[in-house]
């Protein structure tokens, strides 16, 4: 098995391995975040407010659906990762191709349902009549591409999850550049406005699932992917829904959640809308550190906990958590300090910036918090515990959220306190997971199954 590109996290430098793991996936995500960016770049400086708010109302609902199955895509590279682990190549190969295969079914599943749904979806989210039309026009077609999203994901999970976290990120820059290009010349040259972009985004994803699924075909590790062999294997799909599920379901639950808060905020206005929606963008930069480092422990934990090796287990566990929340804490800083100014590159408008900085001020505090709570759950999802982190999350970041927001709004009508939902839900996901990691015996053989 050649090892040129895939890396063994059982033995060696615990830090040195979770931090040239997780750098290109933070370079990575840092690219794939440029997607919805870029566009709204493009969409508030040479279309207008009403445009760029179209575009951001459509966030949340392209998490919610997109977001489910990448919680099946966690299932699959845990699972893969713990074969590999533990030296089990026959169940590795056999996880991968019903990993390729439920893709497929998934993808054409989404592609139908979300271009259908998405009008009545805009609707039951408030999104103002204003830009309705532009809402629908982009998430619709942002949906026609639902192929080349999900089969990225789960390819570059696949590779992530034997080691391989530097050409995930290739592809990503080669989408990434595509995706700036196509902006530039469908908005501003051919005058294309919302579709422009929609269409761009479309296109970068279709070569980014061509390219991911070209690295697995010429392979000739163990992980090979062969279009013939591409079926459901029964019991490698149990254990990619026994291992996934519980962070589908926990994504799309707190994916809607998000989805009513956002409905929230819609409630104040296409202003409101603009500014929010652009935060998000820079939200989606600032969290990178957090997202790289989870992901980077999901795959070391469950490398290690295939070989048995609980005490890198627990080491692994502690360096991430230090080196994520080191970073956490310089990018905070910054943008609490210079929200204002990187809020401008978005919109010239002084009350969507009002808004943004606003959002900014009250969220940022919490991402150390954050930090800790992704990087736990993180954890455990690689120990095969994915139930726990989904209870918890549903909890805290669905339940008591829709709570907060509901009861302040109705109380104050203060945008203020819909903001503030964050970071107070961060707060209490974060002490229930610390709590079960020093009651329980989460560590265990028998969370092994391998």
């Amino acid at each position: 098995m050649s090892q040129s590109n895939t890396q063994l996290m059982t033995h060696g430098n615990i830090t040195k391995q979770i931090l040239w793991f997780s750098l290109p996936l933070l370079i990575g995500n840092l690219f794939q975040q440029f997607y919805s960016t870029v566009d709204s770049i493009v969409i508030g400086n040479f279309v207008g407010d009403n445009a760029l708010a179209a575009v951001n109302s459509s966030g949340p609902i392209v998490f919610l659906f997109i977001s489910f199955f990448n919680g099946l895509a966690i299932g699959a590279g845990v699972a893969i990762s713990r074969h590999y682990g533990a030296g089990n190549l026959k169940e590795v190969s056999k996880n991968v191709h019903t990993a390729i295969a439920l893709t497929f079914v998934v993808s054409v599943l989404l592609t139908i349902v979300g271009y259908f749904i998405t009008p009545t979806i805009l609707q039951i989210m408030n999104v103002d009549a204003e830009v309705m039309a532009n809402s629908i026009t982009y998430l619709q077609i942002y949906f026609l591409g639902s192929f080349g999203i999900i089969t990225y994901n789960m390819g570059s999970g696949i590779l992530r999850a034997v080691g391989d976290s530097r050409r995930p990120l290739y592809i990503l820059i080669v989408s990434c550049v595509i995706n700036i290009v196509l902006d530039l010349v469908f908005v501003v040259v051919f005058g294309w406005a919302v579709m422009g972009v929609a269409v761009a985004t479309l296109i970068a994803q279709v070569v980014s699932a061509i390219l991911v699924l070209y690295l697995l075909i010429k392979s000739t590790d163990i992980y090979r992917l062969e279009i013939k062999k591409v079926r459901f294997h029964r019991d490698s799909l149990e254990e990619i829904i026994r291992i996934g599920l519980p962070s589908a379901i926990q994504n799309m639950i707190v994916s809607l959640s998000n989805a009513v808060v956002q409905s929230n905020i819609n409630s104040f206005g296409k202003f409101a809308m603009a500014g929010a929606g652009s935060y998000t963008k820079i939200d989606g930069f600032a969290i990178l550190p957090v997202m790289s480092f989870s992901n980077a422990l999901t795959t070391f934990v469950a490398q290690n906990m295939g070989a048995r090796e609980y005490d890198r287990v627990r080491k692994g566990i502690r360096i991430g958590l230090i080196l994520s929340c080191s970073i956490t804490l310089g990018i905070s800083l910054i943008l609490f300090l210079f929200a204002h100014q990187i809020l401008a590159l978005f919109s010239t408008n002084p009350t969507v910036i009002e808004y943004g900085t606003l959002m900014m001020r009250s969220i940022v505090p919490g991402y150390i918090i954050l930090a800790i709570s992704h990087n736990l759950a993180g954890a455990l999802r690689g120990s095969g515990q994915t139930k726990v982190p989904m209870i918890i999350m549903i909890f805290s970041w669905c339940i008591c959220r829709i709570a907060w927001i509901t009861i302040m709004v109705k109380l104050f009508n203060d945008i203020q306190h819909v903001f503030m939902g964050w970071p107070i839900t961060w707060v209490i996901s974060t002490v229930l997971l610390v709590i079960y990691f020093k009651r329980s015996n989460w560590l265990k053989e028998e969370n092994n199954p391998s």
